[in-house]
């Protein structure tokens, strides 16, 4: 009977005081299974040591495995990419800040065992910043009100994923996907593994207020047309409203015509306000204009430079 192989997937950019520590962590995890494996890691065309690390860590042990991007192709497409290259029975995918805790994997693979093809590492408690708790709470309740999917609260990837699901993600050959919502949209069974997010202790976070802003754009426009729906339902409202208070309006004028003045003030605050609305589901209906225009273009996921160890 063959062994069964699990890939480890890790997508890094600028980690040179982490990949070290990571592949230590997974060797020490993995050794302890009965499990062939791999270590694929991406990078993201990192501008500090980190390639030169990864070169050196991946000479001296072949099961990790090297793919260098021509270019920093971002947080979505480069991790999936990744996912598609490995070769394993089952593929686990992690972060490489060591927030996620390789520790954790051989949970993921006893509950692949059970049956389970997807095992998703779900957040907990969390150690990072508590305006980005609340906030990251928000959304994902926001979002999974509105979609149809049930979406995984705090779920960002960290999981194991059955070659067979993998093949699925494949074949839909989403140009942008948006990871964790493929993940909660296939409806395979799932497990979940709750687990302490610990905070990053080197280096900075690749995130900011364009990435996470991204990341949420993505998840609206993907799972829910209620925004569109919302923009015709107000603005219908809106113009009964507006056509309400101006008839009001113009019959109190008429009978008190001497005695009423109506000034400015009520247009100035209704130009502003019915143009501040405007102004805001046009940027609606532009994020899910430019979705469509990411997937009519079909670009790759990544370019590949090069190779190492496979």
């Amino acid at each position: 009977m063959s062994v069964k192989k699990i890939s480890v997937v890790t997508p890094c950019y600028n980690e040179e005081g982490n990949v070290e520590e990571l592949c230590a962590r997974v060797r020490a995890v993995m050794s302890g299974l009965a499990y062939e494996y791999e270590h694929i890691i991406i990078d993201n065309a990192s501008a500090d040591g980190t390639p030169g690390r990864l070169r050196a860590l991946a000479a001296k042990d072949e099961r990790i495995k090297l793919i260098f991007n021509t270019r920093n192709f971002g947080h979505v497409r480069s991790p999936v990419h990744a996912l598609f290259q490995a070769s394993g029975d089952a593929v686990i995918a992690m972060a490489s800040d060591l927030q996620d805790p390789p520790e954790r994997i051989p949970e993921f693979v006893a509950k692949w065992e059970e049956g389970y093809p997807v095992v998703v590492g779900v957040k907990q408690k969390t150690r990072d910043l508590l305006v980005f708790h609340v906030l990251r709470t928000i959304y994902y309740r926001f979002l999974r009100s509105l979609s149809d999917v049930p979406l995984i609260e705090n779920f960002t990837g960290f999981g194991l994923y059955d070659r067979k699901v993998i093949e699925v993600i494949r074949k839909i050959g989403d140009p942008y996907p948006y990871f964790r919502g493929l993940v909660a949209d296939l409806g395979f069974d799932t497990a979940r593994i709750f687990f302490v997010q610990q905070r990053r202790s080197r280096g900075i976070s690749k995130n900011n207020f364009y990435t996470l802003y991204d990341l949420a754009m993505l998840g609206l426009t993907n799972y829910t047309k209620i925004p569109l729906r919302l923009a015709a339902m107000l603005g219908f409202f809106a113009s009964i409203i507006s056509f309400l208070i101006g008839l009001v309006y113009l019959v109190y004028k008429l009978v008190f015509w001497y005695q009423f003045s109506l000034g400015s003030a009520p247009l100035v605050i209704g130009l502003f306000f019915l143009g501040s609305i405007q102004l805001f589901f046009l940027g609606i209906v532009g994020e899910y204009i430019g979705a469509i225009h990411t997937q009519i273009m079909d670009r790759p996921l990544v370019i590949e430079k090069e190779r190492v160890n496979f």
